[in-house]
C-alpha cells in the first residue's frame, strides 16, 4: 500500500470514530484530510512528497527498540508515528521538494509513547543528510540535565546498537565543552542544553531543536532562542514534546496549549498563520458545555472528564502508540486503582498517563485555570456581547502602583441572563514605566514586549507610572468605542490625583477600601461567575498569567481576598477586575436583558 493511502486511511478512520481518539486527535487528522484535498489548489503551495516521507520511514525503521517488551526488536512505525512523522513533519514539501512545510511542531501525549526515541531518530536524521542543511546543528533542550539525557542517551544508544557507528561519532567537543554526537560526512552536531549545565545556546546556529517536557519550563527562553536562531536556515525544525503538567502559569499551558487548541479547531485549518506549525494532542475529553451531561449513565458536570479512568477508551485516547499493549493497559489500570485512594498519586496519574492538565494550587490558590480558560471567547464574540448584551455600559476598575507593580485598569460590562443572574465581560489594560520595562522582563521572565505589541500593555514615560497617560488611555478608549462609563472604582490610597482628574472630566468615582470586608463579596462573585461560565474574556495572555498567580487570604468568617503579599508574581489586573466587579455586580439597570450564553 502506498504511504499516502495508508496515512489517509488512518486519518479517516480516526475522524470516523473507527479508531478511538480524543477530539483534538480527530481535529489533527481532519486537518490532514483537508490539506490533502487542497493540494494543487490556489493559495496552497505544499504537496505530499512520498519519496521524502519514505526516506525518513526507511531510516527510522533501521532502528531497534531499547526498552520494554519490544527491546532488541526492529522498530516498526505505528500508525500514529506514520501520521505524525512521515505524513506531516517529513511528508509536506514545496513542489520541488526543497523546502519543507512544517518548521515547528508540538506533540502533547502521555508518557511511554516513544516520544524520546522518535526525537532521537529525528535528531540523527536532521544532523545527517536528511533535509540537506549545510553544517546542521541540533539540540535537545530541557530544564534539567537529567531530562536532556533521555533523548540524547537514546540517540547514543541507537548509534551503538543499530549499525550507525560508522556514520556518527560521540566524543568531546571543545566548542560545546561537552560530548556531542557528530555526523562524519556532513559535520552536523547534536548537543544538549539545560539550566543545570548553565548552557543557554547563545551563539549557536540551530537547524533542529527538541524542547523536552515543555510543561516544566518556567519560561519560553529556549523556544524563543531557537526560533530566533533559525533565521539563516532554509529548513529548520523545532519539535516540542511534552506530557500535560500542573504548572498552568508556565508557557506550555498558558501559551502553547492555548495556541494549538485554537489551531486544531476546524475553522482554523486553512488559516495562513498556522500553515507551518503542526500540532497534535492526545488527552481525555472534557464536557465543554455549561450544563451537566449524561454519558453511559454517568453525570458529567461542566468541565468534568467525560472518559472514565481505567477504561480502555481512556487509555487509548491518551496513549495512541502503546495503549494497545496488554502490559501497558494493565499497568495504567493498576496505577488508576491506587490513585483513586491517593490525591497525590491521582495528580501524577492524570498528567503522566492520561495527559490531563491539573492545576496544582495550595489552599490559598484562587482560580481553577481550566475553568478560566473555558470562559475565553473570540474578539468578535466579545465585541458582540459588549454591544448587544451590555449595550456598551461599562464599570472601570483601577489598581494603581508607582514603580514595582503594574498599574491596571479593567473594563467590566454586565447584563442579566434568562434566570436573572449577572453575566460579565471583562477587558484589562495595564501600564508600566519605561525605566522599569526591561527590568521587569528580566525579573518576571515574561514577554512584556510581546504583550505591549499586542495591545495589552502600555509603556509610560519615566521612572514611575504616568497617571496622566493612564487617564487619557481610559477616557480615549471609552470615547472611541462609544461606551457609557457608569462608575470608576479606585483604591483611595494614593489615588487623589487620578480621582480628581476623572471627576474634572465629569466621571463618577467610587472609593473602595482594600479590606477583606469590602473585597470578599466581589472576589467570591468573580470566581463563582467563572465557574458558572457567566464571565467572558478575550484570552488576554497578560490577564491569564496574572489570574494564574492569584492566591487568597481567608479570615475566620470565610471572607476572602486576593493577597498580593502571598502572590509570587503580578496580580494587578485581577485586583482591578475585582474593583470594577464590586460595582458592576450591584447594577440593576439591565435586569431585562438576556445574555444567551448557550449561543456562544
Amino acid at each position: 500500500m502506498e504511504l499516502l493511502t495508508e496515512i489517509t486511511n488512518y486519518a479517516q478512520a480516526i475522524v470516523d470514530g473507527k479508531i478511538v481518539a480524543c477530539v483534538k486527535h480527530k481535529q489533527a487528522c481532519q486537518r490532514w484530510l483537508t490539506d490533502i484535498s487542497r493540494q494543487g489548489t490556489e493559495g496552497f503551495q505544499w504537496y505530499f512528497n512520498e519519496e521524502q516521507a519514505n526516506r525518513f520511514k526507511t531510516f527510522a525503521e533501521k532502528m531497534k527498540h531499547r526498552k520494554g517488551e519490544l527491546a532488541g526488536k526492529p522498530k516498526v512505525l505505528s500508525d500514529y508515528e506514520l501520521f505524525v512523522y512521515c505524513g506531516n513533519l517529513y511528508g509536506w514539501w514545496d513542489r520541488e521538494g526543497k523546502v519543507r512545510r512544517f518548521r515547528q511542531s508540538c506533540q502533547i501525549l502521555a508518557r511511554k509513547n516513544g516520544k524520546s526515541q522518535m526525537q532521537a531518530v529525528c535528531a540523527l536524521w536532521e544532523i545527517s543528510i536528511g533535509v540537506g542543511e549545510p553544517s546542521p546543528e541540533g539540540f535537545i533542550a530541557a530544564t534539567k540535565k537529567s531530562q536532556c539525557q533521555y533523548v540524547f542517551d537514546e540517540a547514543v544508544w541507537l548509534i551503538n546498537n543499530c549499525g550507525l557507528s560508522k556514520y556518527f561519532t560521540y566524543k568531546h567537543s571543545d566548542r560545546f565543552q561537552t560530548k556531542v554526537i557528530t555526523h562524519i560526512k556532513s559535520g552536523g552536531v547534536f548537543s544538549r542544553l539545560s539550566k543545570d549545565d548553565r548552557k543557554s545556546g547563545d551563539g549557536s546556529n540551530p537547524s533542529y531543536c527538541c524542547i523536552d517536557e515543555y510543561h516544566a519550563h518556567p519560561t519560553s527562553e529556549y523556544v524563543d532562542l531557537m526560533i530566533s536562531g533559525f533565521g539563516t536556515r532554509k529548513n529548520p525544525l523545532l519539535n516540542i514534546i511534552t506530557t500535560a503538567g500542573f504548572e498552568l502559569s508556565n508557557p506550555c499551558y498558558r501559551v502553547e496549549y492555548a495556541l494549538v487548541t485554537k489551531m486544531l479547531k476546524p475553522e482554523n485549518h486553512t488559516n495562513p498563520a498556522f500553515e507551518r506549525y503542526f500540532a497534535i494532542v492526545c488527552e481525555l475529553d472534557r464536557n465543554e458545555s455549561t450544563d451537566t451531561i449524561v454519558v453511559d449513565g454517568r453525570e458529567i458536570p461542566a468541565g468534568g472528564l467525560i472518559d472514565e479512568l481505567g477504561t480502555e477508551t481512556a487509555i487509548l485516547k491518551s496513549n495512541p502508540v502503546t495503549g494497545y499493549l496488554e502490559v501497558v493497559q494493565k499497568d495504567i489500570i493498576e496505577k488508576t486503582q491506587q490513585a483513586l485512594q491517593s490525591k497525590e498519586k491521582m495528580k501524577n496519574l492524570l498528567t503522566k498517563h492520561y495527559n490531563v492538565w491539573v492545576q496544582e494550587v495550595g489552599v490559598a490558590g484562587y482560580m481553577d485555570m481550566s475553568k478560566w480558560a473555558a470562559c475565553a471567547v473570540s474578539p468578535e464574540e466579545f465585541q458582540k456581547l459588549i454591544k448587544e448584551k451590555a449595550e456598551g455600559r461599562v464599570f472601570v476598575g483601577l489598581d494603581l502602583s508607582t514603580k514595582i507593580d503594574l498599574t491596571s485598569s479593567c473594563f467590566t460590562f454586565v447584563w442579566k441572563d434568562a434566570n436573572g443572574n449577572n453575566c460579565y465581560a471583562v477587558k484589562q489594560h495595564s501600564f508600566i514605566p519605561s525605566e522599569k520595562f526591561v527590568e521587569r522582563m528580566e525579573t518576571d521572565k515574561m514577554p512584556y514586549n510581546v504583550w505591549r505589541d499586542e495591545g495589552y500593555l502600555t509603556v509610560t514615560d519615566g521612572a514611575v507610572v504616568n497617571y496622566q497617560q493612564v487617564v487619557k488611555y481610559i477616557l480615549d478608549t471609552v470615547e472611541e468605542n462609544k461606551w457609557t462609563d457608569i462608575q470608576y472604582v479606585v483604591d483611595p490610597w494614593g489615588a487623589t490625583a487620578i480621582s480628581n482628574t476623572l471627576m474634572e472630566n465629569g466621571k463618577t468615582v467610587i472609593d473602595l477600601q482594600q479590606t477583606i470586608k469590602h473585597l470578599s463579596v466581589p472576589t467570591k462573585e468573580l470566581r463563582e461567575a467563572v465557574y458558572a461560565k457567566r464571565l467572558f474574556h478575550e484570552n488576554d495572555p497578560l490577564l491569564n498569567w496574572c489570574m494564574s498567580n492569584a492566591v487568597i487570604r481567608m479570615d475566620s468568617q470565610e471572607n476572602l481576598v486576593c493577597d498580593k503579599s502571598k502572590s509570587i508574581n503580578r496580580i494587578d489586573p485581577v485586583d482591578a477586575m475585582i474593583n470594577s466587579l464590586s460595582r458592576a455586580m450591584l447594577d440593576d439597570s439591565t435586569k431585562d436583558a438576556w445574555c444567551g450564553v448557550m449561543a456562544l
